[in-house]
């Protein structure tokens, strides 16, 4: 077990939020890790202790809507012996911000690891150049959830046999970007199998626009649900004749996520590029 001087100092981005929090709380229960920032942009809730707000009791770290400013405390409190031992950043904001604060993060040679989704292709490409530049670990990980990365390698493994296949995502109705870029993850690693799929066999007419979800140039494609009482779903089905074959996964509560996010938390400071995906992690 490391030692409180050992431990990895970790800011948390939208700490006031429900992945935010369930952070914070496995970080606090471990002696490998430190909370040194906790940002969120509710302004009314600045400068008060982020552990009395999420009801674990005082943590002596208080909320601050500096985004900029937490990173440079952070990153100038630890000492500079090596590349392994800088500060990490855990951000679970809005898909707007993400690409913005994933570079920033960046420059102020913080770690950062990204469980906000919404990053564009592009994005991560300029991203992808920017860490390897900066010789910084860096990750971008649509779902934390060891389980969904064993789906999208089944999902990927049976593309080869299936020439027709659909997705479906569900998540609660607080959720801003559809599809969910864990849908859309696993729709690249699909495409990965075979490049073409759903050839039509009649001319299809919607008589409510988007009711065959959305259509990615493969031919997948995605379909999303937003209600209340849902966390996180997702079912891949593959269709051929006479049989069907469906991949489900179930996130029930989001402390499912905390290992993995400790998990590349402690590893991303051992790589010097973006990693994009729990599997590069395991």
């Amino acid at each position: 077990m490391s030692s409180a001087n050992q431990s990895i100092p970790v800011l948390v981005a939208g700490a006031l939020g429900r992945m935010g929090s369930e952070v914070i709380k496995a970080i606090n229960s471990s002696k490998d890790y430190q909370l040194v920032g906790a940002i969120d942009n509710q302004k009314e809730k600045e400068g008060q202790d982020i552990g009395s707000l999420i009801g674990i009791g005082p943590l002596n770290v208080f909320i601050s809507s500096d985004f900029e400013g937490s990173l440079c405390a952070a990153s100038q409190n630890v000492p500079k012996d090596g590349s392994t031992n800088g500060p990490v950043l855990v951000d679970f904001t809005h898909p707007k911000v993400a690409y913005k604060h994933t570079r920033t993060s960046i420059a102020y040679g913080v770690h950062p690891v990204i469980g906000t989704t919404g990053i564009t292709t592009d994005q991560l490409e300029d991203l992808s150049k920017f860490a390897e530049k900066a010789s910084l670990g860096s990750a971008i990980i649509p779902n934390f959830s060891v389980g969904m990365v064993l789906l999208q390698q089944a999902a990927a493994s049976a593309a080869r046999f299936y020439e027709f296949a659909e997705l479906t995502e569900m998540h609660h109705n607080k959720k801003a970007d559809a599809p969910s870029g864990t849908c859309i993850k696993t729709a690249e690693l699909i495409e990965e199998q075979r490049s073409a799929f759903n050839k039509p066999l009649v001319t299809e007419e919607e008589s409510i626009e988007g009711s065959r979800g959305g259509s990615r140039p493969s031919g997948l494609r995605l379909h999303s649900v937003r209600l209340p009482g849902l966390v996180a779903h997702q079912q891949v089905m593959f269709g051929s004749n006479g049989e069907t074959y469906e991949l489900v996964h179930n996130t029930i509560d989001r402390s499912a996520y905390m290992p993995g996010v400790l998990l590349v938390v402690k590893r991303i400071r051992s790589f010097n590029k973006l990693v994009y995906g729990l599997e590069e992690i395991l």
